[in-house]
């Protein structure tokens, strides 16, 4: 009989030698806390272990011990619960930056407020040139009105001052700015704008929407390294939060470069993908989709819009406001020229993010989709065109989101800050539409989360919340706010994980905790799938890790 070789497991017992190689060791393993996967197959497990920015292991804490090494870093979370990387997918990152760094009119309680600070801000500001200030909103002020341009004479009588509502979407000049921009009782507001005026045809210094192009040359916009200054104060505010990355939303292609040599130089702590504003979006349109060299920077999307927003009333209705009866809104963008970028979008293979806020303005885009795939609708799977914000919805059209495979780019905290006046703007009938985050995923669309950052805080603890409650901070919910539209925790999971990561083409890199993905980790003082709702905006981010990286400790 022939005799075989004996197996090398039982010679090198033979030989007195280890029977097995050892696993190389974790560059760091995570543990100490509970761990949330995001896979539905696992959701959840005691310890993760990393090498060279990849998960290698995911499981018991006896296994991830076993891949211990003396130079492996051990990070105890502290009883802190550990997430897959919390993707913010709408902000808007230079324009956070820039909220920290300049005149920052957010949470001011009353008009009278708003002036008093911007009183301060002069105290220290350069003495020549435009004031800006953004981040002003009136709902629930006492003076029940927008700003206008006697506020800001009273404080600044001399100078061009420009302050831009929350929304980005509107703003108030003083008499000093309207008159540097040749804008008075006879001007003629332009296509896809609004110059607001009194009852004597006098401008009240409010401008809607296009009509703010009319003062753009009075604020000749950031120098390079202004914009350097506002990307590394947004990327220290984005990590702290506990965000890992960021859908970048109308971004000038100019700032592409200098985003990719930031990554370069190690100083882009978390991911970008990038939409680039139509109006410089040229050369990407011509060249295609950029990825970046380590999937750091992505560049891929191209933003429209078709119309403005529900607060300024520009987001363009089917009917009119139930508040102001002689209005429908507006569309900002001609569809003809909008069919037309669509085109070019999609030769060149890149991805269309359009705003449509209002129930017309969500329609005229389905359809202008639906049109740009009509004689090849499969191909509309793969191109991945998102509708972003998608506030208000006929309830007819809601299923043609998931029957075109149109993903609903949406922003939870809208609807918590929306509940004071949506109601007066649409009327208790079209409520029915209103961010409708369950109403579009039980149709089958994909839903991705965001905050519209700087337009909200941008805080992702309270984006889960508002998902998840759909009442604002203080547990109020406006009258007919339809509560069954809340989402469950997994889904408000899904909604800043597995989702912005298929919105960004990442699937099979991102948005789980799954062993051979990147190590993007989130982590939490509050347990998000446990805790007691009204707890989870008091909590805070612990640990922020890119690529295996810790880029924000708060331990």
């Amino acid at each position: 009989m022939l005799k075989l070789a004996p197996p090398a497991a039982v010679l090198a017992l033979a030989l007195g030698a280890l029977p097995v190689q050892a696993e190389p060791a974790a560059d760091a393993l995570f543990w100490g806390g509970p761990i949330h996967t995001g896979a539905q197959a696992s959701p959840t497990a005691q310890a993760v272990a990393v090498k060279d920015g990849r998960i290698v292991f995911v499981g018991d804490r006896a296994g991830a011990e076993a891949l211990r090494g003396e130079e492996t870093q051990v990070v105890d979370l502290g009883g802190a619960a550990l997430f897959p990387g919390f993707v913010d997918g709408h902000a808007h990152l230079r324009g956070i930056g820039e909220r920290e760094l300049t005149l920052n009119l957010e949470g001011s309680v009353s008009a009278a407020q708003a002036m008093e600070r911007l009183a301060e801000h002069l105290k220290t500001a350069p003495a020549e040139g435009t004031v800006v200030g953004r981040g002003w909103i009136e709902t629930g002020w006492p003076e029940g009105r927008f700003l206008n341009r006697q506020d800001l004479d009273a404080v600044a009588p001399d100078r061009p001052v420009l302050l831009i509502r929350a929304d980005g979407h509107a703003l108030v000049a003083n008499s000093a700015a309207l008159a540097a921009a040749g804008i008075d009782a006879t001007t003629t507001a332009p296509e896809g704008g609004e110059i607001l005026k009194d009852e004597d045809g006098a401008p009240t210094g409010m401008l809607i929407d296009n009509a703010m192009g009319l003062v753009a040359k009075l604020n000749t916009g950031p120098t390079e390294a202004q914009k350097l200054a506002a990307y590394r104060a947004a990327f220290a505010v984005e990590t702290r939060y506990g965000w890992t990355g960021v859908h970048n939303m109308s971004v000038d292609f100019a700032d592409v470069p200098l985003l990719e040599a930031m990554a370069a130089q190690g100083q882009a702590p978390m991911r970008v993908y990038n939409a680039v504003d139509l109006e410089s979006a040229g050369p990407l349109l011509k060249s295609g989709p950029r990825p970046g060299s380590d999937g750091r920077i992505v560049t891929r999307a191209v933003k429209l819009y078709i119309d403005g927003a529900l607060g300024s009333r520009g987001a363009a209705l089917h009917e009119p406001y139930a508040d102001a009866p002689h209005s429908r809104g507006m569309l900002v963008s001609d569809p003809a020229e909008v069919a037309k970028a669509l085109a070019r979008a999609k030769d060149a293979g890149v991805q269309v993010a359009t705003h449509a806020i209002g129930d017309r303005g969500n329609t005229v885009v389905l359809d202008l989709y639906q049109d740009a795939f009509r004689d090849d609708p499969h191909a509309a799977g793969l191109a991945r065109w998102r509708i972003e914000h998608a506030q208000i919805i006929r309830p007819g059209e809601i299923e043609r989101f998931a029957d075109q495979q149109v993903i609903a780019s949406m922003q939870p905290s809208h609807a918590i800050g929306d509940l004071h006046f949506a109601p007066a703007r649409l009327g208790m009938a079209r409520l029915d539409g209103a961010y409708a985050w369950k109403s579009l995923e039980d149709a089958g669309a994909l839903v991705v989360g965001g905050s519209d950052a700087p337009v909200e805080r941008g805080d992702p603890l309270i984006e889960f919340y508002a998902a998840v409650a759909r009442k604002d901070l203080k547990g109020f919910s406006a009258e007919g706010w339809r509560p069954e539209e809340a989402l469950s925790r997994p889904a408000a999971l899904a909604l800043f994980t597995t989702a912005p990561a298929y919105a960004a083409f990442a699937e099979d890199e991102l948005g789980t905790i799954e062993v051979g993905k990147r190590a993007d980790f989130s982590a939490f003082s509050v347990d998000l799938m446990s805790a007691p709702v009204e707890e989870i905006p008091k909590g805070r981010a612990v640990l922020t890790v890119v690529d295996g990286q810790i880029v924000y400790d708060g331990r």
